[in-house]
């Protein structure tokens, strides 16, 4: 069982930053491939960024933030980060943290824990 718990998220201005952080609970973080996906008013719950188990040396993006959001993950914190930097009104959603057991993936279909979500805020 692995409980995820997001913070970082608030209300920026258009072209503002912020880093949201995910505290993984357990002693096998590195075995859990974790993922940021994001899902606004109205909307499907959409893929934002991936990285694989342990390491996490391979990183996916979703096209919508390449280049702007970067994925990291520090196994001795339990930790990984969304850095979000250039940020755009329609980066605006709440913010989900996702673990998988080893793997990867994109779809939210493939993790298995959640966490509660962080609302991101951009005005223009």
């Amino acid at each position: 069982q692995v409980q995820l718990v997001e913070s970082g998220g608030g209300l920026v201005q258009a072209g503002g930053s912020l880093r949201l952080s995910c505290a993984a609970s357990g002693r096998t973080f590195s075995s859990y491939a974790m993922g940021w996906f994001r899902q606004a008013p109205g909307k499907e719950r959409e893929f934002v960024a991936a990285l694989t188990w342990r390491d996490g040396n391979i990183k996916y993006y979703a096209d919508s933030v390449k280049g702007r959001f970067t994925i990291s993950r520090d196994n001795a914190k339990n930790t990984v980060y969304l850095e979000m930097d250039s940020l755009k009104p329609e980066d605006t959603a709440v913010y989900y943290c996702a673990a998988r057991y080893a793997g990867y993936g994109t779809s939210p279909s493939g993790y298995d824990y959640w966490g509660q979500g962080t609302q991101v805020t951009v005005s223009s």
